[in-house]
């Protein structure tokens, strides 16, 4: 069987941690299985905010890993902070992505990021890549790329390689939306800026040979930007992660967040569902802990603590390693995703979801009762998603698993279905794709 060599444009690769990674790192793992030779094209210097020096593991001995330096802005964004009279932080990141009240200088360089570094402050990587790369392609006799977006700038690489070279076969892999992302909102993305990001998009949408995407909502969103053809690859978990996790009984009920709580998603009507609950019933009252695993924006810190009834069954522990993480899956009861406050929420399908599939634990969605999220955990028997609108049948959700941890039944009524978002299962069909004749441009 012919070797498939494809390469990978990626800005998230380990030591970077957090969910960014995840996807290509896993596929990456199991391509080699299916005659595939990954080559993964990243930057030698980014500004990553989450280190995870455990993800290294995963890197088969098989993929090459190309870097090369990359120059951002967050340097000068940094230094300039000075000026405004605010005290340096460690993350340059914070000073354009800030949480909760933004300071003069915030605003300004807020404003910059959303108007004048389009698609990305990655902006500035997108020549030398493809410069260096279209050399490498042809040396290396690589006929297949895959770039993976946000940052979209990876998006821009791969169209410069696929103009310079039209026998090039491009496939475009979107994680999260572009023009219609809610993240633009946030940086305060105006007209011209907007009308930027959709020219580009449209661009990548029109002259990449394949587009991908990671949700059914999402496909429908690009096919209709695009008017074209978009496949479905989901993300999944990698079933050798959860090998030796083990659902042990705990003394606490333990309701678990994990991943990223911002300033768009809203858990606290979840957080009150559970302080009504308190209320009605004492036994619930002493044993429930809720335990946020990863970033948590301050102000919904703030809002916890201010409360003394959240503030003394809560834990916010921050970031962990993912090995760490999963026996802190073990250490669970109840699995807890927050999807209420994001913009087209019904399309949103977190990694995390996928992880909390493989424990076998219960898991309670607040969100929108008819999304893509809540097709998954009907599915699969996992658990269900409830409308922030409706506390009674999220207390009833909770009452119910707390019920049976306390007789002892941990587990969900979860059959095989899940097993169909295996990281293996996945890159299976990446290898599938990079078949010849398998195109789905038009």
């Amino acid at each position: 069987m012919t070797e498939k060599k494809v390469l990978i444009i990626t800005y998230y690769w380990p030591p970077s941690g957090g969910s960014g990674v995840q996807r290509w790192l896993k596929l990456v793992k199991y391509l080699p299985q299916f005659g595939c030779k990954p080559y993964v094209f990243t930057p030698e210097n980014p500004a990553f905010a989450i280190r995870d020096e455990s993800l290294l593991k995963d890197v088969p001995p098989e993929a090459e890993v190309i870097k090369l330096p990359i120059w951002e802005p967050y340097d000068a964004f940094f230094k300039m902070s000075g000026w405004f009279g605010r005290k340096k932080s460690a993350r340059p990141t914070d000073l354009v992505a800030s949480a909760g009240p933004r300071s003069l200088f915030q605003k300004i360089s807020t404003w910059v990021r959303g108007n004048m570094l389009i698609p990305d402050p990655r902006i500035f990587w997108v020549r030398p890549a493809a410069r260096y790369l279209h050399k490498y392609l042809k040396e290396h006799n690589i006929p297949t790329i895959i770039t993976t977006g946000p940052p979209h700038s990876m998006h821009l690489i791969g169209r410069r390689l696929k103009r310079k070279n039209p026998n090039l076969t491009w496939i475009a892999d979107f994680r999260d939306p572009w023009s219609e992302w809610g993240l633009l909102d946030s940086l305060m993305s105006g007209s011209f800026a907007r009308n930027q990001h959709r020219r580009l998009e449209r661009c990548v949408l029109k002259e990449a040979d394949k587009v991908i995407t990671v949700t059914p909502f999402y496909v429908r969103q690009f096919e209709h930007l695009g008017q074209r053809r978009v496949q479905l690859l989901t993300n999944g978990f990698d079933t050798d992660d959860f090998r030796e996790v083990q659902v042990r009984p705990t003394e606490n009920f333990v309701i678990r967040h994990v991943g990223i709580i911002n300033e768009k998603n809203n858990p606290r009507p979840f957080m009150q569902a559970v302080k009504v609950l308190m209320e009605e019933d004492a036994v619930f009252r002493e044993r429930v802990r809720i335990e946020f695993t990863g970033e948590v924006h301050p102000q919904f810190r703030a809002f916890v603590t201010a409360d003394p009834v959240l503030s003394g069954i809560s834990l916010f522990m921050g970031n962990v390693p993912h090995k760490e993480l999963m026996s802190l899956y073990g250490q669970s009861s109840l699995l807890l995703v927050v999807l209420t406050g994001y913009k087209d929420a019904e399309g949103y399908l977190p990694g995390k979801l996928f992880e909390y599939l493989a424990t076998g634990l219960p898991v309670l969605g607040v969100g929108p009762e008819h999304g893509d999220a809540a097709v998954m955990l009907n599915a699969t028997g996992a658990g269900a998603m409830i409308d922030d609108k409706n506390p009674a049948a999220i207390k009833a959700f909770i009452l119910n698993v707390f019920r049976h941890w306390q007789q002892g039944e941990l587990k969900a009524a979860t059959g095989n279905g899940h097993l169909l978002y295996s990281r293996k299962e996945l890159a299976r069909s990446v290898a599938a794709m990079l078949e010849p004749g398998t195109g789905n441009h038009k």
